[in-house]
């Protein structure tokens, strides 16, 4: 069994004069960093492998992930390939990945990642949204067997606000 641990980069901010792989969160998108990844870990286990895009947006949020989750530094990289808004560079990634790893997280950008994970996943969404979360689950042994798996989580920061 494989299992894929999918995250959205936090709310980016604009404001910022500079070019869009740069791009810093917003105050928002840093609480709902904490928020989400606090909640996951709480309640799912650790993915032995984290790999992020390198977009400053993107590594902000998966340092999140990485603290809630304890990864090792060893057990986290970047991959340029992630900063993908189609989907394909992504699912290059996926098919690639080390067999001996179970429970992997990538963490990247739209319109890609609501692509995957529609293209994965069973259960449809319009949209994944900032900082969104989902997991989905693989019954195969390789990695690059991946088709449609099992939808069996999804957190997206308004699940776990109170207003």
């Amino acid at each position: 069994m494989k299992t894929l641990y999918m995250a959205r980069h936090a709310k980016s901010s604009w404001k910022h004069d500079v070019i869009d792989h740069q791009r810093p969160l917003k105050g928002r998108g840093k609480r709902d960093g904490v928020l989400v990844s606090e909640y996951v870990a709480k309640n799912h286990k650790a993915p032995q492998k984290m790999i992020s895009s390198d977009a400053v947006r993107a590594l902000t949020t998966a340092h999140y992930f990485k603290k809630a989750f304890k990864v090792a530094d060893e057990d986290f990289t970047t991959n340029h390939s992630l900063y993908d808004f189609s989907g394909q560079n992504v699912m290059d990634v996926l098919k690639n990945l080390d067999n001996s790893q179970d429970c992997v997280m990538i963490v990247g950008h739209n319109h890609a990642f609501t692509s995957i994970v529609n293209m994965l996943g069973n259960e449809y969404i319009d949209n994944l949204p900032t900082c969104g979360f989902v997991i989905i689950e693989f019954n195969v042994e390789a990695w690059q067997d991946i088709s449609t798996g099992k939808t069996t989580t999804m957190v997206f920061p308004r699940h776990l606000k109170n207003d």
